[in-house]
């Protein structure tokens, strides 16, 4: 299997009156074509920013990005339009992301017909074929975004994503807005969009139960750093950082025979603004030491399954 994308030591730093803000830090991964890569973590650690940095909506500060083998890390605003025809991205808020004063069938065709590609009589026909793929009914055509309810204007967000039949997409929390019976049609209709048009997706949440559904391999990340990184099945199976293992217990539980003992984490969060060499977790880790307090890396442990954390061994003799 081929890569799609590849990331080497990513980063996106802010400026703040304090200083730089590391919302991305030294991030590297790859996701292979027709796959999906899930990005976990709480609030704030930099999981839509990864997203925008990688499909240009932010400029990186430091690192390479790579799409199918090409390096797109500094491209002129020429060879950028044709990068996002071939990257596209799904925001969270269906609403806010819709231009209020275009109806459903306005904003499919927009980018349709920006790119040029299409005759005044073939661009009717792609508009009624990306609004088929995406499930919204053709009567909605002259309707406003105020008119639909969340999930069909997620479904007219995902139409334009496809409308250039992009390689790539960043799906960002793109069902947390919705009701749970919508969240499942959504990330149905995503699922079969993969499998049929062969699409590589990268999708952000906080909830790790749609993204165990969904994704075939996982990312989590801690204050811009990457932590942990597995295939989905084994991360949930055999979890290695602390910070990983307290994620997983959050999950509620169905079985009243075994309750799932959750892990409740103490200590203040690490400032992502100049943040000190080391584990940022280790202020909240109950395993921590001064070796913690230095520079860590990913390592691979088993097969494929990489930890950033120098205490996994001590941690598996406690389990």
């Amino acid at each position: 299997m081929s890569t799609c994308v590849e990331i080497k030591n990513l980063k996106k730093y802010f400026d703040t009156p304090g200083g730089k803000l590391h919302a991305v830090d030294n991030i590297s991964f790859k996701i292979e074509k027709g796959t999906t890569m899930g990005i976990v973590g709480e609030s704030g650690c930099g999981k839509s920013t990864l997203g925008r940095t990688i499909v240009h909506l932010h400029e990186s500060t430091d690192g390479q990005i790579f799409l199918d083998g090409s390096d797109i890390t500094h491209v002129s605003r020429k060879e950028l339009k044709k990068v996002r025809e071939r990257m596209q991205f799904i925001f969270q808020d269906p609403y806010s992301s819709l231009n209020p004063r275009m109806t459903v069938e306005e904003t499919v065709r927009e980018p349709l017909a920006l790119s040029k590609r299409f005759s005044k009589a073939a661009l009717q026909k792609e508009v009624e074929c990306c609004m088929d793929k995406a499930g919204i009914e053709r009567r909605l055509r002259n309707a406003y975004p105020h008119e639909l309810d969340g999930g069909r204007r997620q479904r007219v967000g995902i139409a334009r994503a496809l409308a250039l039949n992009p390689e790539f997409i960043v799906c960002d929390e793109p069902v947390s807005a919705l009701d749970v019976s919508i969240q499942a049609q959504i990330l149905n209709l995503l699922m079969d969009l993969q499998e049929r048009d062969q699409l590589t997706l990268m999708f952000i949440t906080h909830d790790l139960s749609v993204v165990k559904h969904i994704s075939q391999n996982i990312c989590v990340m801690y204050l811009g750093q990457l932590v942990e990184t597995s295939p989905s099945k084994e991360l949930f199976k055999m979890p290695l950082h602390p910070y990983t293992k307290a994620l997983l217990s959050a999950i509620p539980s169905v079985d009243i025979d075994h309750p799932s003992k959750r892990i409740l984490l103490k200590g203040e969060l690490t400032s992502p603004i100049n943040p000190k060499p080391g584990c940022r977790f280790a202020a909240r880790c109950p395993y921590a030491s001064e070796e913690c307090y230095e520079e860590q890396e990913l390592k691979e442990i088993t097969p494929n399954h990489f930890v950033s954390c120098c205490k996994v061994e001590e941690i598996g003799e406690h389990v």
